[in-house]
């Protein structure tokens, strides 16, 4: 058991990653209504700005930080402003929109920011290693596993204990009601998808020191937030955390356990996890 140790940490900690990139997909679908396929793109954003800015010091690091939140905010807005129009028109239109500006903005980061992976510059002590359990583990996927749980735990808190919250799911059930108390629906809609893109850019700076960024982020980034969000029930926050938990130990289990299948246990895994369900996903039965 002492051999997987090492490998099922990393998994929480990627899993826990993913959870934070999955969010902002479940809530712009479950909260604002909007399939958005521009996702991958927005992380991959914050990725890119975050290791353009950072310079090897603690304030550069937070600015990367702040400055990637504020780029996926910034798309979040664009994307609202672009959907709005398309409101009860189904989702197709809406995923053939995003999709476009995910094409155009993931030419745009490469033109932009070059072909190459890019890292960020780390501080110092951020780049050493610490004793785990009998084993040598990086400083920096310890920090950055403890700030996913302090921003998974505080999204948590924030959509079901503050009354912010409470305004976002009572917009899911009853817009009408939201209406009639004298709030805008459509504004909820846009802050929600405006709080999904600002969970975008954090979730590429905080990915970026430990995978990297590069033409193929955005991609990787949307199958695998697609996968946790199916898996994990559309719309369900604590049902996308346990799916991205278990995407991120196959993920890195399965490539120490099982390198020559490692390639297609997520595709099985989601294929077994379907097929098990008992309960259909949200809106089949009233189709």
């Amino acid at each position: 058991m002492d051999a997987y140790l090492i490998p099922a940490v990393d998994g929480v900690a990627y899993g826990l990653l993913l959870a934070i990139a999955a969010a902002g997909l479940t809530v712009a679908f479950g909260a604002g209504g909007v399939l958005n396929l521009a996702h991958g793109t927005l992380i991959a954003a914050g990725g890119y700005v975050a290791a353009a800015t950072s310079a090897g010091t603690w304030a550069s690091l937070a600015l990367a930080a702040g400055y990637a939140t504020l780029v996926g905010a910034a798309g979040g807005g664009v994307l609202a402003a672009a959907t709005a129009g398309l409101r009860g028109r189904g989702h197709l239109d809406q995923a053939l929109l995003t999709f476009g500006v995910a094409l155009v903005g993931a030419d745009l980061l490469t033109t932009a920011y070059g072909p190459d992976t890019l890292r960020p510059r780390l501080p110092g002590a951020l780049e050493t290693t610490v004793r785990v359990a009998g084993h040598r583990y990086p400083v920096d996927r310890l920090a950055v596993l403890g700030i996913a749980v302090v921003v998974v735990a505080a999204g948590y808190v924030l959509l079901h204990r503050t009354r912010a919250g409470r305004l976002v799911r009572a917009t899911v059930d009853d817009r009408a009601m939201v209406a009639g108390i004298g709030v805008n629906p459509r504004l909820v809609d846009a802050v929600v998808l405006v709080a999904a893109g600002a969970l975008a850019g954090l979730a590429g700076a905080l990915t970026t020191p430990i995978l990297g960024v590069g033409p193929h982020t955005a991609d990787t980034t949307l199958l695998l937030s697609l996968i946790i969000v199916v898996c994990g029930g559309l719309g369900s926050v604590p049902g996308a955390l346990a799916a991205a938990l278990a995407v991120g130990l196959v993920q890195t289990v399965g490539v120490t356990s099982f390198p020559t299948v490692a390639p297609y246990l997520l595709i099985a895994a989601m294929a077994v996890v379907l097929l098990a369900r008992r309960t259909s996903l949200p809106g089949r039965a009233s189709a």
